[in-house]
């Protein structure tokens, strides 16, 4: 099972696209094996390490400022309970090769996200907790995609985990692209990571 992310579909980082090539390399070895090889794909899980909510926690009880890259960002998010249990179903239900994209809902735009845990805290924005915008990172997307335009969902028993049609995968092909990049260093990275996922546009220094 590999679990992979909303960054992988037109990735602009580098992370996007190293998932999204995982996702093929694992497409491409589910082809003729007697394993089942699938992907799970899904947004932010709340809580989890890296997650923003215990960075806006920590911000708030230290009196802020709270950092938000972008007043429009949005991301979609989702439970560990929730991840897990669409995970272990995903694992039953897999024949081999698919990408299974989870039902997140509707996205949450995340200044609403740090106006809502500062007045939880019995706090004013912008006046006890000062919001403060960073601008985005590098590769950082507005909004975060689950499926390109290429693709189609299929549905199952299941009424929260779809399976996305993605373009098939020349294995031998992919094989000794993923061998070269494996030979490279510095920016030649970034070049053979764009051979292999034409949908990958780097995001400019």
């Amino acid at each position: 099972m590999l679990i992979s992310t909303d960054k992988a579909v037109n990735p602009t980082s580098v992370m996007g696209a190293s998932k999204r090539a995982a996702e093929m390399v694992v497409g491409a070895i589910a082809q003729g094996s007697n394993t089942r090889f699938v992907t799970t794909r899904f947004g932010n899980v709340l809580g989890s390490s890296g997650s923003v909510i215990p960075l806006f926690r920590k911000q708030i009880e230290a009196g802020g400022p709270v950092t938000v890259t972008h007043p429009e960002v949005t991301r979609f998010f989702m439970t560990i309970p929730e991840a897990c249990r669409l995970v272990l179903e995903a694992a039953a239900m897999g024949k081999g090769g698919e990408i299974y994209v989870f039902d997140m809902g509707q996205p949450v735009r995340i200044a609403d996200l740090a106006d809502k845990m500062i007045r939880l805290s019995g706090k004013e924005p912008g006046v006890d907790i000062e919001v403060v915008y960073t601008g985005l990172r590098p590769g950082e997307k507005l909004y975060e995609e689950l499926l390109t335009t290429s693709e189609n969902l299929l549905p199952t028993h299941h009424p929260r985990i779809l399976i996305g049609k993605v373009a098939g995968v020349d294995a031998a092909s992919l094989e000794k692209r993923t061998e070269d990049l494996l030979q490279q260093k510095g920016d030649r990275i970034t070049d053979c990571l764009r051979s292999v996922i034409p949908e990958y546009t780097p995001a400019k220094a």
